[in-house]
């Protein structure tokens, strides 16, 4: 009866700490095994005081869902469908001025992908080069916030590759060729998916000012 009691799941942690030996205390209190966090680095599997980490959250909105929601963020919604179509190099700016937030974010981006946009739209057609610059933010957006990849989304769906999907970095290396390939072949979707989702998850670093407490001076008293 002692033994189901200690090693019942229902019980604290430290209770059953308690009930056990001094020598199994010592053993259970070996470092966890090492793992792959949502930012990419190999670090152990809880994020604080040994914590299991946290499943990965699906996207807010799919990958075709052009127009978004119908909710409160339906005009910026709009805006990002239009700026995904007409200026992918204004969307993809300001995507990562929202994830960066530092002076010049917006520049030091922007730039760059409108000299690769006009590169290949001149000797090659269509827009070839600059997906090779811009794959780079749909993998920090979904490391940021702990997003569900392409991979692990057709694990899900299909139960495939289950066994390729358990080794942490072998999933890593996958998801980030995932989302090189949809920059490729779905570029202006891909812009306008994560245009939704990091309106939806971060403000605009514009609009992050502190009020200003302003002083009025009492007017003029005259005597009755």
């Amino acid at each position: 009866m002692a033994n189901s009691q200690e090693s019942s799941p229902l019980l604290p942690k430290q209770q059953q700490d308690l009930n056990q030996p001094p020598d199994a205390v010592k053993q259970s209190a070996a470092p966890p095994p090492i793992g792959w966090t949502a930012n990419g680095l190999p670090v152990a599997y809880g994020s604080v005081m040994g914590e299991p980490m946290m499943g990965r959250a699906q996207w807010d909105s799919s990958l075709c869902a052009c127009f978004g929601r119908n909710d409160h963020f339906y005009s910026s919604d709009l805006e990002v469908c239009l700026l995904g179509s007409v200026a992918p190099c204004v969307l993809y700016g300001s995507n990562a001025e929202r994830l960066g937030s530092a002076p010049g974010t917006f520049a030091n981006h922007c730039l760059p992908y409108t000299g690769l946009y006009l590169i290949g739209n001149s000797f090659f057609g269509w827009n070839c080069l600059a997906p090779w610059f811009s794959y780079t933010s749909r993998t920090a957006i979904r490391r940021k916030f702990n997003l569900e990849g392409s991979c692990e989304a057709l694990t899900r769906a299909c139960g495939c590759c289950g066994s390729f999907m358990e080794d942490e970095v072998q999933r890593e290396q996958c998801e980030t060729a995932c989302d090189f390939a949809t920059h490729v072949f779905c570029h202006a979707c891909a812009l306008c998916q994560e245009g939704r989702e990091v309106r939806r998850r971060l403000p605009h670093p514009g609009f992050s000012a502190k009020p200003v407490l302003a002083m009025i001076p009492p007017g003029e008293q005259i005597m009755g």
